[in-house]
């Protein structure tokens, strides 16, 4: 059995959001219709606490877009964005909701960032969704959304890493291609196993 993996499709990642991606709401349509497909669609959402330790104004004198050294890591600092209940939170409102079975939230731990669906930044604290997948049966995905070079390819990558079969539908994806690291993250998602389309 397959799924669709819908990667943070909300409104802060879109024209006009805290933490745009340039193109992002163009990809909206063409998932939607990939739904129709799907056996089965889990959409992810960053949910984010007021004050998160990866928002760059918690951290006095850093700038949005800057590196700094958490417990768990390097860590980029980010703009305020996905903050719980906000409208920037929300899903675009062209997105098919209705068609997902589950949906992850991730990042609500203020001291610890999340890109990846399956796992925290620290790679080992679970969001329950490899769970989810393995008692439905699924084996094989394909993920799409926002953005290709953080929070699709951690997810990616990570599902190869525990046995999935991934594609990613890059055609559906959009990135920030932060200091060149839409290449990187193509490189590390082909070295992963990853198949991109």
């Amino acid at each position: 059995m397959s799924a669709l993996i819908v990667i943070d499709v909300q409104n802060d990642f879109c024209p006009g959001g805290t933490l745009a991606v340039p193109q992002g709401d163009q990809i909206v349509s063409g998932i939607n219709a990939s739904m129709a497909d799907a056996e089965a669609v889990v959409l992810t959402q960053d949910w984010h606490p007021a004050g998160h330790s990866s928002f760059a104004s918690e951290h006095k004198g850093k700038e949005p877009y800057g590196m700094v050294e958490m417990p768990y890591g390097p860590q980029v600092l980010w703009p305020d964005h996905c903050v719980i209940g906000s409208d920037g939170a929300a899903f675009h409102k062209d997105l098919n909701t209705d068609r997902a079975e589950m949906v992850i939230r991730k990042g609500f731990r203020r001291s610890i960032d999340s890109y990846s669906a399956f796992f925290e930044n620290d790679h080992s604290t679970p969001t329950g969704l490899e769970g989810y997948l393995r008692t439905r049966g699924i084996a094989k995905l394909s993920l799409v959304g926002l953005a290709t070079d953080f929070c699709v390819a951690y997810s990616a990558i990570d599902a190869a890493k525990l046995g999935f079969d991934v594609t990613v539908r890059m055609d559906l994806c959009r990135a920030i291609d932060l200091n060149g690291s839409l290449e990187t993250a193509r490189q590390d998602m082909v070295q992963a196993g990853v198949t991109l389309v």
